[in-house]
């Protein structure tokens, strides 16, 4: 065995940016998609601190021809003078040292942009050049870098108005380092409109110059997270017409609450810390919390609407329907748990329940009928969740006394280890048998549906235990759902949703869909929920089959085989039309098959909330607009 020498010389020290580049994941969280967009939101981040401090009112943001990416503020321009203890200009330290940057004093909250909010400096090391432009005190500076060292000298490159100030950075992210470099712009466009709702006043634009004609969105609002609320409520019905907004300060930490109740079931929360969601919520939620659900059985028992002898609400009963925006600025977030997506400041807490309290107390005074429509729905959410909790108690009791209880028509697998188990929900009896005959009875499970599930968009908790299809899923899963749910209890690491490639098909996968991703939504968040993907066409010529799973490869096999009248092309209209081998080596066989797995992102949370919401929600006109705004990226659907 070679000895390999430890000592102080093999401590290895990364000079500057190399530790970026070395671990680019620990900066940016991945070097996938995800990550690539990340090094947008660094810069942006920069300038929304500027708007924040009340310097910059306006930010542009452009994907060029070549797929860089320029982004342009009028804010204060970064410092250009030397800072004396890196003895070089201050705009070459924001962009070459790790961890420095500019905090704002008086009043301006410092934005913790991304992950660390290392910011400017990791965008740098992970670019393959960048060049940052300054205007200030009437003149225009202009710095370039390489792989995050500086390759050329802070220079004065022209003059502009002394009041024309801001910064401009351009940046190619490094294709040695990325998976991927094409810039999405429906991504940008999300988290961009996000980061508008919740920078009050701000606009933000966005320029696509890739095609052959210029896209762009600009995103401006007044109404802030007020309007938020309202875009997210534009696929449901809102109960009252206004949204109840409470703001203010309080042991230096400020405190934005907007919400509105609508006519659906689910409480649609979304809680943010300086402008970055906090997907697990922590104190400044449980402030929130527990000031709405005391100041609304306050009211409630002041003013009559419950009987003395009744059991108060409960948060969930007031929350049902809700749509809330929960957005503080504090200057020193400490965040708990390995994701960093929890905020653990107690003072936060303390002063979103005390601004909360205190308005909601006065809005309800000032709004009687409003506060009355609320505990009326609340009143009716706390009789559901009582029959909901009789219902699940059966369901609990059938399961112990019965340890063979899974559903009749699920065709089970013999292998008992969930890691090699995948279960197919396959719509209707004939695909259902085809899928049976196919399948590898070791490891594949059959649990056949009729026809289309209950929408839950539109039902309570109640009536998703009297749905036998739905019972069926949840039985067949093992995890139970809500408050319920174990994910150390699920018995198939695949759920594979198999449906036909057309309307029907789509509209089915979607209320499952809808279902898990409300119910169960771990499971799509840990890369359990897949869509198989069942071929469009079968060509057959001179007894050699080839299935095509697009228009594309189909045309790709017609150029490849020539085309002449000996070609058979067959369009499968649905998956009943397969026998049990075709589905097999089509659809089901783990070496030839193709599958696509649903992912969750928690950055695009409320934008998730949103499209469910459109879709499988009451409201039409929301719901032609998306599918009108969405069309042309569909492919392969039956109209």
């Amino acid at each position: 065995m070679v000895e390999h020498e430890y000592g102080g010389d093999q401590i290895q020290i990364l000079e500057g940016l190399e530790a970026v580049r070395k671990r680019p994941g620990m900066y940016i969280g991945s070097t996938s998609v995800k990550g690539l967009h990340h090094l947008v939101y660094e810069i942006v981040d920069n300038s929304v601190d500027e708007a924040l401090a009340g310097y910059c009112h306006h930010i542009q943001v452009e994907i060029n021809k070549d797929n860089t990416i320029t982004v342009t503020d009028d804010g204060r321009g970064i410092p250009v003078d030397i800072n004396h203890k890196a003895g070089k200009p201050a705009v070459e330290v924001v962009f070459t040292v790790l961890h420095a940057g500019g905090k704002f004093g008086g009043g301006g909250y410092k934005v913790s942009g991304g992950l660390h909010g290392v910011g400017a400096s990791v965008v740098n090391a992970l670019s393959d050049w960048l060049e940052v432009e300054v205007r200030r005190d009437g003149k225009v500076y202009r710095q370039r870098y390489e792989k995050g060292k500086t390759v050329t000298p802070l220079e004065v490159v022209g003059e502009c108005e002394a009041d024309h100030t801001g910064t401009k950075v351009t940046f190619k992210p490094d294709e040695t380092i990325f998976e991927e470099t094409v810039f999405d712009f429906d991504t940008l466009k999300v988290r961009l409109r996000e980061t508008a709702f919740l920078t009050k006043a701000l606009k933000i634009s966005l320029t696509d110059h890739r095609g052959e004609e210029d896209k762009k969105v600009v995103f401006h609002y007044e109404g802030g997270i007020k309007e938020f609320v309202e875009y997210l409520n534009k696929g449901k019905q809102p109960l009252y017409p206004e949204v109840i907004y409470c703001e203010g300060q309080k042991n230096g930490v400020l405190v934005e609450v907007a919400m509105q109740h609508n006519d659906s079931f689910n409480d649609s929360s979304y809680s943010f810390v300086n402008n970055i969601i906090t997907p697990e919520g922590g104190t400044h939620v449980a402030g929130f919390k527990s000031a709405v659900t005391r100041t609304f059985n306050k009211y409630a028992q002041d003013n009559k609407l419950i009987k003395e002898n009744d059991p108060p609400l409960t948060g969930d009963d007031i929350r049902e329907g809700l749509t809330a925006i929960i957005s503080i600025k504090i200057e020193e977030p400490q965040f708990e748990g390995q994701t960093k997506q929890k905020l653990g400041n107690s003072e936060a807490k303390t002063a979103v329940d005390s601004v909360v309290s205190e308005q909601l107390t006065y809005f309800l005074e000032q709004h009687p009928q409003v506060a009355k429509i609320i505990c009326e729905k609340s009143l009716l959410a706390q009789r559901a969740r009582e029959a909901a909790r009789k219902a699940r108690d059966l369901t609990r009791r059938k399961t112990a006394l019965d340890s063979t209880s899974l559903p009749g028509k699920l065709a089970d697998c013999t292998d008992k280890d969930p890691s090699h188990c995948e279960i197919f929900i396959v719509e209707g009896d004939s695909a259902g048998g085809s899928a049976k005959t196919a399948r590898s009875r070791a490891t594949q499970a059959i649990l056949p549906l009729r026809g289309k599930i209950l929408n839950v968009e539109k039902a309570r908790e109640d009536r998703i235990y009297s749905n036998k299809e739905i019972k069926a899923m949840i039985t067949a899963f093992g995890t139970g759902i809500l408050d319920d749910f174990d994910i150390t209890k699920l018995r198939y690491h695949k759920i594979i949703i198999m449906t036909d490639a057309d309307v029907d098909g789509a509209h089915i996968a979607t209320l499952m869909l809808t279902f898990i991703y409300r119910f169960m939504p771990e499971l799509i968040k840990q890369g359990y929920v897949y869509l198989a993907m069942p071929p469009l066409y079968k060509v057959e010529k001179n007894k050699k089959v080839w299935y095509a799973y697009n228009d594309d490869q189909l045309n790709q096999i017609m150029n490849e085989i020539g085309r002449d009248e000996k070609n058979k092309v067959q369009r499968y209209k649905g998956l009943g039309e397969m026998d049990a081998d075709q589905l097999w080596e089509t659809t089901m066989d783990p070496e030839r098959r193709v599958l696509k797995r649903v992912n969750m992102d928690d950055d695009d949370l409320s934008e998730i909330d949103n499209v469910f919401s459109t879709l499988m929600g009451d409201e039409v006109e929301p719901r032609r607009e998306f599918i009108i705004e969405n069309a042309k990226k569909v492919e392969n659907l039956d109209v």
